[in-house]
Parts: C-alpha cells; sequence; structure tokens
C-alpha cells in the first residue's frame, strides 16, 4: 500500500479544514453573540436601576421646591396707625417690625379673612414670609396689600398628592385659593420642626466648610506622602508594610474613623461637638489612604526618561520631583483626590459618630460653630414621622446629587485639561 503523499494529504480536508472546524468557528462565534447579549443586557439592567432611581427622586423631590400657598389681605395702615416705609429701610428695620407686632397683625388679619380656625390653615412660621417682604419692599405698610403666605403641611401634601381625608376636604373647601409656588424658602433656611420652614442652605454650608477642611488637610499631606515613597522612600520591610497599612486603611470601613474622631478629637483634644472643624478631620483621616494610593500610581505613570533627561540637564533631584513628575502626574492625581472628596461628601457614618446630627436652625459662621452636613441632614428628616418631611427630603437628595455630579465633573475636566498624552 502506498503511502498518500504531500499533494494527496494538501488535497485531502482535515478535521481542521473541513465539518469539525466549521463547527468549531460556529461555537465560538455563538458564545461571542452570548457574550455580547449579557453584557448589552447587564447595561440596559444598570441603566434601567439608575434611571427609575432618578425619576423617583426627581418626580417625589421636584415637589420639595415647590409651596402651596394661600392668599393673605392685610391692610397695614389700618393695623399699624402711622407706620411710614422709612421705618424699615436699612438694619433698624426688623428691629421696628418686632416692636409692630408683625405676627399678631398677621394672625388678626387671617382670623378676619378665614374665620377663628383660620391660622390652622397656614404654616407656623408663615408670618415670616410677610416680614421678609416688607424688608424687600417697605413701601407695603403704607398700603393695603395682598401676601401669599405657605399653607400648613398637611394641606401641602394633601394639595400635592394624597393627603388625610380632613385635609382633603379642606382642600377641596379653598378650591381656586390654592396655589403653588417655588419655595425660596428651601433655598436659603436651615433646619426647623416645621416641614414648609426648613431649608438646606444650613446643611449646605456645613457641607462646603467641612469639604475645605478635609481638602485642606487630605491633599498636600496625601500628595507629599505619595512622592515620597514613590521618588525617595527605600525599598525595604518598613516601607513594605507602610504601603499595605496604607492600601487596607483606603478599605476600612468609613465608621471606624467616625470612632477614631470621638476618641482622639472630641475625648483627648477636647475640640467642639458637631463643629465642622472635627469633622473636616475625620473625613481627611477617611481621604488620605485614597489620595495616596492615587497619587503614588499617577506619579509612577510618568515615564522614566522624563527623570533622566531633567537629570541629564543638571536638574537637582527635587527640582526633577516638582518641575517635572509632579505636574505631569497632577491630573491623576487630582482625579484621584476629586473622587475621594465626592465618597467623603457622601459619608453619614463618621459623622454621626462625632456628634454632627444636631438640630442646626442657623447656619455655622466658623469652623466651630455647630454645624450639620447634607448627607446627615437628609438622614434626619427621613426619620420624621411628619409626612412633609418626605418630599424635602427627596429635594435633598437631589441636591447631594447635584453636589456630587459637579464634581465628577470637575474631575472629568481638570483630567482632560492637564492630562499630556504620550
Amino acid at each position: 500500500m502506498n503511502s498518500p503523499t504531500i499533494a494527496d494529504m494538501e488535497r485531502r480536508p482535515t478535521a481542521w479544514q473541513g465539518v469539525e472546524m466549521q463547527k468549531r468557528i460556529k461555537r465560538r462565534y455563538a458564545s461571542e453573540r452570548r457574550f455580547k447579549a449579557l453584557g448589552l443586557a447587564a447595561i440596559l439592567m444598570s441603566a434601567g436601576f439608575l434611571a427609575f432611581l432618578l425619576i423617583v427622586m426627581m418626580s417625589n423631590g421636584f415637589r420639595g421646591f415647590t409651596q402651596t400657598e394661600l392668599p393673605l389681605e392685610i391692610d397695614f395702615p389700618a393695623a399699624t396707625g402711622s407706620a411710614s416705609a422709612s421705618q424699615f429701610e436699612g438694619q433698624n428695620g426688623l428691629a421696628n417690625m418686632q416692636s409692630m407686632g408683625l405676627q399678631d397683625i398677621v394672625n388678626n388679619s387671617i382670623e378676619i379673612q378665614y374665620g377663628a380656625d383660620g391660622k390652622d390653615l397656614f404654616s407656623s412660621g408663615g408670618w415670616t414670609a410677610v416680614g421678609s417682604e416688607i424688608l424687600n419692599n417697605p413701601d407695603m405698610v403704607e398700603q393695603k396689600t395682598i401676601i401669599y403666605l405657605p399653607v400648613d403641611a398637611a394641606l401641602d401634601v394633601a394639595y400635592k398628592s394624597d393627603g388625610n381625608e380632613e385635609a382633603e376636604a379642606r382642600v377641596e373647601q379653598l378650591g381656586d385659593q390654592l396655589s403653588t409656588g417655588f419655595n425660596w424658602n428651601f433655598l436659603i433656611s436651615s433646619d426647623a420642626t416645621d416641614p414648609m420652614q426648613v431649608g438646606i442652605w444650613g446643611a449646605l454650608k456645613g457641607s462646603l466648610i467641612t469639604m475645605f477642611i478635609t481638602l485642606l488637610l487630605a491633599f498636600p499631606v496625601g500628595v507629599l506622602a505619595a512622592l515620597y515613597l514613590e521618588e525617595y522612600a527605600p525599598k525595604n520591610r518598613i516601607t513594605d508594610l507602610i504601603e499595605v497599612s496604607i492600601n487596607n486603611l483606603a478599605a476600612v470601613p468609613s465608621i471606624i474613623f467616625g470612632l477614631l474622631g470621638l476618641a482622639v478629637f472630641l475625648n483627648l483634644f477636647g475640640l467642639p461637638r458637631s463643629a465642622a472643624l472635627v469633622g473636616g478631620l475625620t473625613l481627611a483621616l477617611m481621604t488620605m489612604p485614597v489620595i495616596v494610593i492615587s497619587g503614588r500610581n499617577a506619579v509612577k505613570s510618568v515615564p522614566p526618561s522624563i527623570r533622566e533627561a531633567a537629570l541629564g540637564i543638571g536638574a537637582s533631584p527635587l527640582q526633577v520631583v516638582f518641575h517635572h513628575v509632579l505636574p505631569l502626574a497632577l491630573p491623576g492625581i487630582l482625579t484621584g483626590t476629586i473622587i475621594g472628596m465626592a465618597r467623603a461628601l457622601g459619608e453619614t457614618a463618621p459623622l454621626l459618630m462625632i456628634g454632627m446630627r444636631a438640630f442646626i436652625a442657623t447656619p455655622p459662621d466658623g469652623v466651630t460653630a455647630p454645624a450639620t452636613v447634607l448627607p446627615v441632614q437628609i438622614f434626619l428628616w427621613s426619620d420624621e414621622v411628619n409626612r412633609g418631611f418626605v418630599e424635602k427630603t427627596s429635594a435633598a437628595i437631589i441636591v447631594l446629587l447635584l453636589f456630587l455630579l459637579t464634581m465628577n465633573a470637575l474631575a472629568i475636566y481638570l483630567r482632560n485639561r492637564f492630562e499630556t498624552r504620550w
């Protein structure tokens, strides 16, 4: 029997050239299609959950930026007698308003227009809106005017959505007198017991002060630590232990840092409880490992040829680091820093541990003044029984999300602005 020649072997189809090969190719293409379908399904599922979250937050939170109002006619000349617009101009306007008995004037006007039970229709602090209108337009004290005041929280909920039977009956009784206006008070006020009077400015200002202290402490220390570990530190067991410790600190639960802040800053150093200074120090401890890790990765990504070229033209090692390496690593450092700050902005547990859950009715005026932050304010409002706080909680969440999106957008801009392509 003659053995097949090379030409016969080339003409004869093998397993890889025939049916078996086609089956393998089909299975490979089928597995690729399944993988693409799974990836697309995962993306659609993630987008669906995100869209559901945003839709729910926006639908509930949008009502938090509005308030239901009732018109109130006030005859200032009849109520005050000889009051003039000049009395309410300048710094003495508020004192003159208190001496005039503005709250009694408003309550009397409510009783005249809506009856003896009319005060139950309005928010308990609604008369302060009249004071704001007078300070903005003092001429109104010399004439009869109509001012729209926020209604009671139960009426507000019933008018916007579904309330209790008594509130819905009142809404039907008032009819077209009720209207909806933008709730400017929500943007310029602080916490309150009445959901119609609460605002986010106090918590937002506290968040800004706390984040400023966190950045002021964590950024320079984190960047300098990253430069030293990457450029100067000898490679031995001590530095290996430091690296492992930093990586472990970045994964430690945030409440542990709250316990550390409680033990060190409050109990040991005696710093004031519920102050932005203590919150910034605690969040700086939590953010610093993230900055060190991102800074080291950014410094490590700078090509060695940059260092060699700088040394070759006579630059000192310090000049190499701060004139060449650090500017090129800055985009990665800034991106990691802003992402770490965004994580710190959304933290609640460590701030609760150091007492930043106090009732703050006025915005903080310094780093040691009592303060709260947006996540803690959201937590406190979500625990309230009054249904009027539900939409305010969602509205505060929208503000927090906008704050986080702004910080992430800033990180993307800085990365694209300073990034150098090799």
